[in-house]
């Protein structure tokens, strides 16, 4: 499994807006290839992290180009681009 951990920070007064809007791009993100997980966290004060886990690096790599489309969605409502890393799964525990 492959670990994409993307990095953001809302404007202020987005965050309610921003959960909506997940909320519906939710099937768009689930029926990403190769999906697994998706986790969003946030702060009161908009800075959060999406975790996503889909099945390879290279599943990962072919999929840049939808999830820059989804976030883009966000544009208005983010400070600053979002910044992602990705790094293999050595663990999966729950």
């Amino acid at each position: 499994m492959f670990a994409r951990i993307t990095h953001y920070k809302m404007k202020p007064g987005s965050v309610d807006v921003a959960k909506s809007m997940l909320d519906q791009m939710k099937p768009k993100i689930m029926a990403l290839p190769g999906m697994v997980r998706f986790i969003n966290t946030m702060n009161e004060d908009g800075s959060g992290c999406v975790i996503s886990l889909v099945d390879s690096r290279e599943t990962s790599e072919g999929n840049a180009d939808k999830v820059a489309a989804l976030w883009s969605a966000f544009t208005e409502h983010l400070e600053a681009a979002p910044e992602a890393h990705g790094f293999d799964v050595i663990a999966d525990w729950s």
